[in-house]
């Protein structure tokens, strides 16, 4: 596990690279897509985080809604927008729709209804080395779930920004916001956009100092902490920003969080 090409962030804690043993196991092909939650909700009456509390985080170009729903912004990442009435079923706000992304990862999940869809479905949210090992593949020290270079034959291999951000999408990879859970190509182990499209929780609680004690047999994060690690990186990551689609790189979230680049994988014994 780690950064073997020294990209990572300090703050995130990607070093010292180390190995990690692991128990079989088994890991989704794909994140939890809106159908798949649609079903949860329709069988338990489930309600989301971001629907007790009346809004959630939207980027700024997929807004769909009346102005007077923009509560805010956060001033060191003006391109978020905390909006109300947005949601799982709502992801740009009270005008839009996820009408035509059946297929599309659920998003505005917090690390709490993540949690209760597992349980629901009779699994658990993978820990983080499950999580990592599951996305390099196969390959050893690879920067991408694919191989290190970003592009293959001049084809995009995963669902993140391209252009200037965050104010112009080319959209060279073909989407604004989310992608199919099945777009793109799966990795060595048949697994599904585990790079850029959106970040998935895990179980673990973050710290940046983890790998330093981390054991080597099926470590699952510290006992303690503020935030959930979460993985994988989303349609917002660029080089300039948040280079965060390599398949060693970490990012955090407190767990009542929830955002429209948020999802979701399962995991199981």
């Amino acid at each position: 596990m780690g950064d073997a090409f020294g990209e990572g962030y300090p703050g995130d804690g990607e070093l010292p690279v180390h190995e990690v043993r692991l128990p079989p196991y088994h890991l989704d092909a794909i994140a939890v897509t809106n159908a798949q939650f649609a079903t949860f909700v329709k069988a338990t009456g489930y309600v989301t985080d971001a629907e007790r509390y009346g809004s959630s985080a939207v980027f700024h170009l997929l807004l769909e809604a009346p102005a007077a729903d923009v509560l805010g912004r956060v001033a060191a990442t003006p391109w978020w927008l905390d909006v109300r009435h947005a949601d799982w079923r709502r992801p740009g706000g009270a005008d839009s729709t996820i009408g035509g992304k059946q297929n599309h990862p659920v998003v505005h999940v917090s690390w709490h209804d993540a949690q209760a869809y597992c349980t629901w479905a009779g699994k658990r949210l993978p820990t983080e080395a499950e999580w990592e090992f599951g996305a390099r593949g196969g390959l050893q020290g690879a920067r991408y779930a694919w191989g290190d270079d970003l592009a293959t034959g001049g084809r995009w291999m995963c669902n993140i920004w391209q252009g200037d951000f965050p104010h112009r999408n080319t959209e060279d990879d073909g989407f604004l916001g989310t992608a199919p859970v099945k777009r793109y190509r799966p990795n060595g182990h048949g697994l599904w956009n585990m790079a850029g499209n959106v970040w998935e929780w895990c179980r673990d609680w973050f710290s940046a100092d983890y790998y330093a004690t981390s054991p080597r047999e099926a470590p699952t994060g510290p006992e303690h902490g503020e935030a959930k690690v979460m993985r994988g990186g989303s349609y917002l990551c660029h080089h300039s920003y948040c280079n965060r689609y390599r398949v060693a790189a970490r990012s955090q979230n407190t767990p009542e969080s929830s955002a429209g680049n948020i999802g979701f994988r399962c995991a199981n014994d």
